[in-house]
């Protein structure tokens, strides 16, 4: 094992550890923002998407350029549903008004 991949391995290995410990200290009134900012984020990724697909000039380019735009499109769309579920959650159920009595007039 070369000395530089062993490095990219332990700069992934620490990642992953890294991401767990932030994840697991968000508040989860915070997870909604933070959606909609990786929502954001996913946005630039498809205009970057199309631009390199835009620039493929042989079947395999164009073929991975049509992939990277559906995939790309398919997370932010997923990242929506997602975030507007977790809205859902925080209105809570709202009880029946009760019906007001009619009151009879002379």
């Amino acid at each position: 094992m070369s000395n530089e991949l062993l490095n990219e391995v332990t700069f992934f290995v620490l990642s992953i550890f890294v991401g767990i410990e932030v994840i697991s200290k968000v508040p989860t009134i915070l997870h909604t923002p933070l959606m909609s900012g990786t929502n954001a984020i996913h946005g630039i990724i498809v205009v970057g998407a199309i631009v390199i697909a835009a620039g493929a000039n042989s079947p395999v380019t164009i073929i991975l350029g049509l992939v990277a735009v559906t995939l790309a499109t398919t997370n932010v769309v997923g990242g929506f549903v997602v975030t507007d579920r977790m809205l859902e959650m925080f209105k809570g159920r709202q009880s029946p008004k009760p019906a007001t009595p009619v009151t009879p007039t002379k």
